[in-house]
């Protein structure tokens, strides 16, 4: 090269997707300081570094709506940047791994010591998931004030208030007492909730989803747990309802909340997630297959759910849901330049929480790039 670069980095692909630029097909994206430049499917201009990837898919760093991200104080956390970032992963959110009295420590050491971009859904329990047993044992936990005055104060880094109503051996108040303490904490700051169902009929399904907002998110949607999103094979009216008013889903996976069955049946339905997510935590670590996003985005292909819709819902309505809009999810000139390169194993083996199997490829991380930058492997990826 001769002349003065006009480029940091040029990156092409076989395949380049971005749902909000409408991208989708052999192209280039360009990187300078970081940030995107240009992306389509043709670049002109030269660059410091050239790379070429003609297998694979390339695509907005992926996010994850409900996750574990932790450099401990949490019984469910992971670090981000060893589990998350070399699998794709750019941006995610915590369900509940800190509360208001661990937030500082979150803040500090995830949110701000993490090259992972990390937000946080903060617990309605004020230990958030530090201790070992239920969260909400102590029903004083629950402290509203604490956590809503934690959540106002905190800008933009606390994006919405966690909770569940889930049965407990360890518990036995009233689980509409949590959905009530919930609803005020978030009411009172302004923020959404990423809500867990009780998927027992003590507190059923049509009981709960009115309480919850325009802008709320409930997670579990596929869960094969009782009381769950169908009922006679078919999705709930109240479930229909719930989204009609806004109320928002989301595609998590975890160790018990992704059936192929109960998916495959809302799908034919055109009962899609707002958003696909992991709900990746410590217990995950060292499964095989790996457990990862774009493992669980697969998974949905092979339910039915049509391979945009699913790319969509892990990259731009996300980023849109937490604020990030124009600055992940997207391939769009001036976003940060996080990006996810990914290769379609056809004989990728894709499993439900308990042990169904069906047919299918799966994508497979291939390169991630935060901010422009390679990221190397962690200690378990090499």
């Amino acid at each position: 090269m001769t002349g003065a670069a006009d480029y940091d980095l040029l990156i092409t692909a076989g395949r380049v997707f971005c749902a909000e630029t409408g991208l989708d097909g052999p192209g280039v994206v360009a990187v300078r300081g970081g940030r995107i430049a240009a992306s389509g499917p043709a670049v002109e201009g030269l660059a410091a570094k050239t790379l070429d990837y003609p297998d694979a898919l390339l695509l907005p760093g992926l996010v994850d709506m409900h996750a574990h991200p932790a450099r401990g104080g949490s019984r469910y956390g992971v670090d981000p940047d060893e589990h998350f970032l070399p699998r794709g992963v750019t941006t995610c959110m915590s369900q509940g791994d800190a509360g208001a009295l661990n937030w500082p420590a979150y803040r500090d050491e995830v949110i701000g010591g993490c090259r992972t971009r990390v937000r946080l859904a903060l617990h309605l329990s004020k230990h958030g998931e530090s201790r070992g047993e239920h969260c909400f044992e102590q029903l004083e936990d629950a402290d509203v004030d604490l956590c809503a005055a934690t959540a106002a104060a905190a800008g933009d880094q606390i994006w919405g208030i966690a909770f569940n109503t889930m049965r407990s051996p360890a518990i036995s108040h009233d689980p509409r007492e949590i959905m009530r303490r919930g609803i005020e904490a978030a009411e009172r700051c302004g923020r959404p909730i990423l809500y867990g169902p009780r998927f027992q009929g003590d507190f059923p399904l049509e009981e709960q989803l009115p309480h919850l907002r325009a802008g709320d998110l409930v997670t579990y949607t596929y869960s094969f747990l009782e009381d769950n999103i169908l009922a006679g094979g078919r999705v709930r009216p109240a479930v229909r309802e719930a989204r009609e008013r806004g109320v928002l889903f989301d595609g998590c996976h975890g160790m018990q909340s992704f059936s192929f069955d109960h998916a495959e049946a809302a799908m034919a339905e055109g009962f899609y997630p707002d958003t696909v997510s992991t709900d990746q935590y410590n217990r995950h670590l060292g499964s095989n297959p790996r457990h990862d996003l774009p493992r669980t985005m697969s998974k949905f292909i092979a339910a039915g759910m049509p391979e945009t819709e699913v790319l969509a819902r892990a990259t731009a309505r996300p980023a849109k849901l937490l604020g990030l809009k124009g600055e992940a999810g997207t391939l769009a000139p001036g976003a940060c330049a996080d990006l996810a390169l990914l290769k379609w194993n056809v004989e990728g083996r894709l499993t439900d929480c308990r042990g169904a199997e069906r047919a299918g490829g799966c994508w497979e991380p291939v390169a991630t790039f935060r901010a422009g930058q390679l990221v190397q492997p962690g200690p378990d990826e090499e």
